[in-house]
């Protein structure tokens, strides 16, 4: 009989990972050497290399990619054990593990949060903060229970529930505050500012421009709001910002934030799990109050501007 312990699958399933030893300890938050005794252990009781050890990274034997997916579904299933324990109590308490891409997570976790431990006392939040595809595949995969994104996400197995809406603000040097607010077709022609690749946010904003990716210029991509912001005020271009994001990203920076008076771009922030979750009705619930939060903030944030119809949103 075969004695797998599942700390020591937890471990397997974090190295087959990040391929890193180093990484997948921090992730489990133990030291390298435990990590490692218990990998070599696992190796021995199965009798079998799991990972081929480079100076750099650890690589999976075709035994290990083998067995990976499997130790995964047993992972997965001890999992939703706990969760449905956790459902049979009614209400959220205990861990809670959420996921939120980064546009969001600076201006809508601090309300959630602080709702939260308000009004579910015996919760214990868990907070991942990343990108729309690594969230997908961690909630997937058991890692989280829930994410907060820019929907829609599409994925057959995941639940999507919209929450609020909100737009696009234009942030141009101070020095350009009383000129007219651009359409879509002059801000192609400006120097637009635009997130990294790999954000769903930049996906949105070249959508609204009707600009393809690899159009994008060199030397225009920053790694957050933060960086843009800062950039257009040392004049060096425009761009655009959700607007929860307005009141946190401008208060230090010598801009000018409008609203698009004609077509405006929005995005669509709403709450993704898996169709089995057992907490799927605690997660509606935590729906609800995500929702309040981000109605909330956006109201606080909205600069007083004609409405106009909204542009489309974008996935992710």
């Amino acid at each position: 009989m075969i004695n797998l312990t599942l700390r020591q699958l937890r471990y397997f399933e974090a190295l087959a990972r990040h391929g890193h030893f180093g990484q997948a300890a921090a992730a489990c938050s133990v030291s390298q050497p435990a990590l490692s005794v218990q990998i070599k252990d696992m190796e021995e009781i199965l009798g079998a290399p799991l990972f081929e050890r480079g100076t750099r990274q650890a690589r999976l034997t075709g035994f290990g990619e083998a067995l990976a997916p499997r130790v995964r579904e047993i992972l997965g299933a001890v999992d939703e054990l706990g969760e449905m324990a956790r459902a049979t109590r009614g209400r959220l308490i205990g861990r809670l593990r959420i996921g939120v891409i980064p546009t969001v997570a600076p201006y809508l976790l601090p309300r959630v949060i602080a709702a939260l431990t308000r009004g579910y006392p015996g919760i214990d939040l868990h907070i991942r903060e990343t990108l729309t595809e690594t969230l997908i595949d961690e909630l997937t995969g058991g890692r989280i229970d829930c994410a907060i994104v820019a929907l829609p996400i599409s994925e057959s197995g995941l639940t999507e529930v919209a929450l609020f809406d909100e737009d696009f603000m234009l942030v141009r040097p101070r020095a350009d505050a009383d000129k007219p607010v651009p359409d879509r077709e002059k801000l192609r022609e400006m120097r637009l500012l635009l997130l990294e690749e790999g954000h769903c946010f930049r996906d949105q904003a070249l959508s609204f421009c009707n600009i393809r990716s690899a159009l994008s210029r060199d030397g225009l991509d920053g790694s957050s709001l933060t960086t843009l912001v800062q950039m257009v005020g040392a004049g060096i271009g425009v761009t655009l910002i959700p607007e929860m994001a307005v009141a946190v990203e401008t208060r230090s920076a010598d801009v000018a934030v409008s609203a698009f008076t004609e077509v405006r771009p929005s995005r669509t922030i709403g709450m993704i799990w898996r169709k089995t979750s057992p907490l799927a009705a605690q997660l509606a619930e935590l729906a609800t109050v995500v929702r309040a939060a981000g109605t909330g903030a956006a109201r606080e944030t909205r600069p007083g501007s004609a409405p106009g119809p909204r542009g489309p949103g974008g996935a992710g």
